[in-house]
């Protein structure tokens, strides 16, 4: 593996099989593949370096409740798109692959994925031809956009939940 040299990164760390690069214009980190990865891979496993009751912009939610930073550290540079390439399974702890990964592609997952509430919201910029706009967790997410992505089993539930008491109201 190599590292793929660009002028608007500038290399951080290398962790086997992905790196942290600095983007020079914003100083934004985020976390590159050094390898190509098939749909479906598991690319990495991961597990709680510190579980919380409340969010901070650096957890993944796990529960109501309960959030996780995560283990190994470097996975928090995995930023946001509305085209996400990765999903953090918080059921069986694992990073996956959610379609082909060329080496040198940037790892980018749904934020709402594994976020109900998010306490820092955001305006997304991705770029992406289906860019939602307003990122604030699946709880805001329309029905519509609800069936586009894939959610971790706890979101699942409380999208469940929120459907089931719209029919009784």
């Amino acid at each position: 593996m190599h590292t793929v040299i660009s002028p608007a990164y500038n290399f951080i760390s290398n962790h086997r099989f992905a790196e942290v690069r600095q983007k020079v214009s914003n100083d934004q980190n985020a976390l590159f593949a050094l390898q190509p990865f098939q749909s479906g891979d598991v690319i990495a496993d991961f597990s709680a370096g510190t579980i919380a009751a409340e969010p901070t912009y650096l957890t993944v939610q796990l529960g109501v409740r309960k959030h996780i930073t995560l283990q190994p550290a470097f996975l928090q540079y995995i930023n946001h798109s509305c085209n996400p390439n990765v999903f953090f399974n918080t059921t069986t702890m694992q990073l996956v692959a959610l379609k082909l990964i060329q080496e040198g592609e940037e790892l980018v997952f749904f934020y709402p994925s594994t976020e109900w509430r998010m306490t820092q919201s955001f305006n997304c910029y991705c770029g992406s031809n289906c860019c939602i706009g307003k990122i604030r967790g699946a709880f805001y997410l329309s029905k519509d956009l609800q069936e586009k992505y894939r959610f971790s089993d706890f979101i699942q539930q409380q999208l469940a939940k929120k459907a089931a008491r719209r029919k009784v109201a």
